[in-house]
């Protein structure tokens, strides 16, 4: 199958909290217009149409947190906070120290390889990527798998958009050979959203497919600690291009495996939530609900 073949239907749902994203989202768009004159649980119930205590239950089985303890882990100051609560870069602090429990079992969970130059230089030639679409805890996801591992995942915001995400992947690699395959792919999103699944002796495998440059930058995010944040700057320290956070910004927004490669745990030099390939919801999303399960 090409990269512009028409888009299977969604696989079943194997999430615990995947019916649960939809309403999620539109109490985050709600109570993040502006936080500061955040609206009421009643307000935002009956904009919903729904009863405050429903509400306040979805939203608290999906994130681990009520309404108003997600949207005070999603403000600037709390970002804040996480970019300078340290006080050596988070990128030099081991992941080994003042961690604890499904959070550091996630960042040690992943291992990961890089494709050659070559390879990537071929744009997935001689690649077959196995692909399906699932629910997740935040909206409809795509994965993508080769032979060796994981090797994109994306979110599409709802089933009429899931043609112009698989596109929008497929492009990357365009030469590669494309089969819908939604058993392939269904035991990866199960391990990466499901904490119970999170064991370091039953490493998820990641294959990083992109320039030399990209390589490292997405490399450089695999070390951001669950429930932390950095900077665009300190990634580029971190891969000792110091002024290249411009370039750097850039190869995080092309990070082809969201959520495992935290590219959502960077943040604008102030702890302002920047430009997310999928949606700054999205981004905002996934921060609470690391906040609620760390």
């Amino acid at each position: 199958m090409n990269a512009f073949s028409p888009v299977p239907e969604t696989a079943t749902d194997i999430t615990l909290s995947g019916e649960d994203y939809a309403i999620v989202k539109q109490v985050i768009e709600l109570i993040t217009i502006d936080y500061r004159e955040q609206p009421s649980l009643d307000a935002i119930a009956a904009e919903l149409g729904q009863s405050p205590t429903q509400l306040q239950k979805v939203f608290t089985r999906w994130a681990g947190l009520s309404p108003k303890a997600f949207l005070q882990a999603v403000t600037l100051d709390h970002a804040k906070r996480l970019l300078h609560q340290e006080e050596l870069p988070l990128l030099e602090t081991s992941l080994e120290v003042g961690l604890s429990g499904p959070s550091r079992l996630h960042d040690l969970f992943v291992t990961h390889e890089a494709m050659s130059p070559g390879e990537w230089k071929a744009k997935g030639g001689g690649l077959t990527m196995r692909y399906g679409f699932h629910p997740s805890p935040f909206g409809l996801a795509l994965v993508m798998v080769t032979d060796r591992g994981l090797a994109g995942l994306a979110f599409a915001d709802d089933e009429g958009g899931r043609d112009a995400c698989f596109h929008d992947m497929a492009r990357r690699w365009p030469n590669a050979h494309y089969v819908q395959d939604s058993d392939a792919t269904a035991p990866y999103i199960s391990r990466v959203f499901d904490a119970r699944r999170w064991a370091c002796e039953e490493p998820l495998r990641v294959v990083l497919i992109g320039s030399d440059f990209q390589i490292r930058v997405w490399q450089s995010l695999l070390k951001i600690p669950f429930g932390k944040a950095v900077t665009y700057s300190d990634v580029a320290r971190d891969i000792g291009q110091p002024t290249a956070s411009r370039a750097v910004g850039a190869a995080i927004g092309r990070n082809p495996i969201s959520f495992v490669v935290p590219c959502h745990r960077a943040l604008g030099k102030s702890g302002a939530l920047t430009g997310y390939h999928w949606g700054l919801t999205r981004k905002r999303a996934i921060l609470g609900w690391e906040a609620g399960k760390g």
